[in-house]
């Protein structure tokens, strides 16, 4: 079972937004997988999907092969088929009427017939072959046609094997007409959902079934188990609607349940509140075009957990009171760090709100560099560079200084994380040994770039960067009072020289304009002499 994401930006598109519109066609879980995307034409043939028959419930016809054993002195068997008019016959016994009746009833018939003329036999019967039948299916779906089918398929089989259904098909106002013209109706959501049979009848010869077009529709929301648009279906109860939408969730609140309903100049709508019970009580129904909307309990089981990770003593999630449980409280229940856990590389990060887009940002990415302002360039380095949920804390202040300034009170899902020291300092760029090399508080820019065997020979010596690594800061060399673990040296690498073949095609170049614009000029002259 899948949900779709067409369908979920659809439902969420029309839960939240003022100006309802309304739905045309059934969405809901799990209609997708009765549509089929077939282009060709499907088998005219169809086995049943279950290989056995109910004695009680399947009708005997013309073509079903019946076998019939006869025990005494001595044993006589006979494989007999209906004949068209729904007889059989046996030898010495004579014509047995079958017609319109299920294999039990057939079965005593022919025992009762088979003892008038043998005495003190055993008789036995049984179904040995099924029959075909021909019904037609037409209406709102890709395939109207005939279908052949075993005598034993229902119409989950027709719906299924057909590849018929079509995005606006109603599945729960489906009609089936026998060969006497009698129609019954039918909710196939209802033998999908709740799993009645009633409502997944056998097929019988000459049934004409029929697909309508859904103009009408019901739209329940929130806490159920399947929220959607469901076809209308006359005299349904919302009680009846919950049950198709899957039930109540353990979150729904049953004490006010609210039916948005058209009052009858089909315009206005009005609210109407009742409990579950009263729903189930007065068996109140539905109207089409209905909104049942099930609302949530408030805060139910809504628990308040923060994630601590890395080099504690007991990683893992931690209930909190939120606006209360402070980040020194959690750091203590978690049994504190580990001796190699990093204070200077530690995180808070905060997911509230952290889904808020930034249209500025979105704008200035796509445009070329050459096109910026030289603000929009810098904006769209220092969003590259952030840290989206990250909050300010100065652990080392915290927990060394122990400052309760910095002590921050946690919100529900932040993340804390400790990281293992990094006790290296990063060299790349043109430096003749790139990689890390083992911190040491005392050694400046100048000494790691010496340790790095010194500048490459395309270095820009006069350009050298060091990239922070608690705020990803681009800091010039020159201005860096200390290094910390973690830090980056990076040292940017000399523009390629013009080659002199390229200069010397450019000034080519310019030469030939210059030329071409002088004997112009010239030949202007000259014509107005």
């Amino acid at each position: 079972m899948r949900i779709t994401k067409t369908y979920c930006l659809l439902f969420f598109l029309v839960i939240f937004s003022e100006n309802y519109f309304p739905q045309l066609f059934p969405e809901y879980f799990g209609r997708d997988n009765l549509i089929q995307d077939s282009l060709t034409l499907p088998s005219k043939t169809i086995s049943a999907s279950a290989g056995f028959v109910d004695p009680d419930e399947y009708l005997m016809g013309p073509g079903d092969q019946i076998f019939v054993s006869i025990r005494g002195l001595d044993e006589i068997a006979y494989n007999l088929s209906v004949n068209p008019e729904g007889y059989i016959f046996i030898p010495k016994v004579g014509s047995i009427s079958l017609r319109e009746k299920n294999i039990t009833e057939a079965r005593k018939s022919i025992i009762e017939s088979v003892n008038k003329t043998y005495k003190n036999v055993e008789v036995f019967v049984t179904l040995q072959n099924i029959r075909r039948i021909r019904v037609g299916l037409y209406g709102d779906v890709k395939f109207s046609d005939y279908y052949v089918l075993d005598a034993n398929s229902r119409l989950s089989d027709l719906i299924s094997i057909s590849a018929a259904i079509t995005q606006t098909s109603n599945l729960r106002n489906i009609s089936i007409t026998n060969s006497k013209g009698e129609t019954k109706s039918y909710d196939y959501i209802a033998f999908i959902r709740l799993g009645d049979l009633q409502n997944n009848p056998l097929l019988f010869e000459g049934d004409y079934i029929f697909i309508q077009k859904s103009d009408r529709i019901v739209s329940i929301s929130g806490s159920v188990m399947f929220p959607g648009f469901y076809e209308f279906r006359e005299n349904e109860t919302v009680d009846y609607l919950i049950q198709i939408a899957g039930g109540l969730t353990s979150s729904a609140r049953i004490d006010s349940i609210e039916i948005i309903r058209f009052k009858d100049d089909n315009k206005t709508q009005f609210s109407i509140y009742k409990s579950y019970e009263e729903l189930i009580q007065n068996q109140f129904t539905v109207n089409n075009q209905d909104w049942v909307a099930v609302r949530n309990i408030p805060e139910y089981l809504q628990g308040n957990f923060i994630n601590i990770e890395g080099l504690v003593r007991s990683p893992g999630f931690y209930k909190i009171i939120e606006n209360e449980t402070t980040l020194s409280q959690i750091i203590e229940e978690a049994g504190g760090l580990l001796p190699n856990a990093s204070i200077v590389d530690a995180t808070l990060i905060r997911f509230v709100g952290d889904n808020v887009g930034d249209p500025e940002f979105d704008r200035i990415r796509n445009i070329p560099r050459q096109d910026m302002t030289d603000d929009e360039y810098d904006y769209l380095k220092s969003k590259s560079r952030q840290r989206v949920g990250r909050v300010v804390v100065d652990f080392n202040r915290l927990l060394i200084d122990k400052n309760k300034t910095e002590d921050v009170v946690l919100k529900n899902r932040d993340v804390i994380n400790f990281p293992e020291k990094r006790d290296y300092i990063i060299m790349l760029g043109q430096v003749v040994n790139q990689g890390n090399i083992i911190y040491s508080r005392e050694l400046t820019v100048e000494d790691y770039i010496n340790l790095a065997g010194g500048f490459g020979w395309r270095a820009q010596e006069g350009n050298v960067r060091v990239i922070k690594a608690n705020t990803g800061e681009w800091v010039d060399a020159d201005d860096v009072k200390s290094l910390e673990p973690g830090d980056t040296i990076w040292i940017p690498e000399e523009p390629a020289p013009v080659k002199f073949w390229d200069v010397f095609t450019d000034v080519l170049n310019v030469l030939g304009q210059v030329a071409t614009v002088l004997a112009a000029t010239v030949a202007v002259i000259i014509s107005t002499r």
